[in-house]
C-alpha cells in the first residue's frame, strides 16, 4: 500500500507586534494569500489529506484555515503541541501514529526542513527545498502499509512548491 505525506511549513507570519509571544503570532497578509494559494494548488493536483496533524501555534492553525476551504473534503484535524518547533525525530514519532492514507503535517523551521531532507530518498531539484521557506510544501509517497513502519530515507518526492512559485 502507498501512504502519502503533505509536509507544509506555516505561511508567512506577522512580526508587527514585538510583544506578541512567538506561539501566538498570526499570519500577515502575504501569508493569508499564500495559504489560500496552497489550498488551490493542492486541490488542483488531487493532493487531499484525510488527516491533518498541525502544530498548535496560531500561525500553523491559520495556515490550515487558509488551505482548507479549497479542498473538496474536510479531513480530521488534530492539533499536536509536540509539533511546535519540533525536530525531525519528534516529527517522525508523531507521524508514526497517523492513521490516514494521505496525511498533512503543518509545522515550523528549522525542524521541518531537516525532516523533509531526511524523510525522502532524494531531494527535489528545487533550490528552495534546502531552506524550506514559509509555505513550502513537499508531497512524498511511501511504500508502507502503516505509518508506524516509516523510517528516514523512504520517501519518493511527488511534488514540491513554494508560494512564490504559485504567485508567479
Amino acid at each position: 500500500m502507498t501512504k502519502r505525506l503533505i509536509l507544509t511549513r506555516h505561511a508567512k507570519s506577522s512580526w508587527d507586534d514585538p510583544m506578541t509571544p512567538d506561539h501566538d503570532r498570526p499570519l500577515n497578509e502575504r501569508g493569508k494569500a499564500a495559504a489560500a494559494d496552497l489550498g488551490a494548488w493542492l486541490a488542483s493536483r488531487g493532493y487531499v489529506p484525510d488527516e491533518v496533524l498541525c502544530s498548535d501555534a496560531l500561525r500553523t492553525r491559520k495556515t490550515w484555515s487558509g488551505i482548507a476551504p479549497a479542498l473538496p473534503a474536510t479531513p480530521v484535524l488534530t492539533l499536536k503541541p509536540a509539533l511546535y518547533h519540533a525536530g525531525p525525530d519528534v516529527m517522525l514519532a508523531v507521524l508514526r501514529h497517523a492513521t490516514g492514507d494521505c496525511v498533512m503535517v503543518i509545522g515550523h523551521n528549522p525542524g521541518i526542513a531537516e525532516f523533509a531532507a531526511r524523510v525522502v530518498a532524494q531531494a527535489p531539484h528545487n533550490p528552495a527545498f534546502r531552506h524550506y521557506p514559509t509555505g513550502a510544501t513537499l508531497v512524498a509517497s511511501f511504500e508502507i502499509d502503516n505509518w508506524s513502519d516509516l523510517t528516514f530515507g523512504m520517501g519518493a518526492v511527488r511534488d514540491f512548491i513554494v508560494p512564490r512559485e504559485l504567485a508567479a
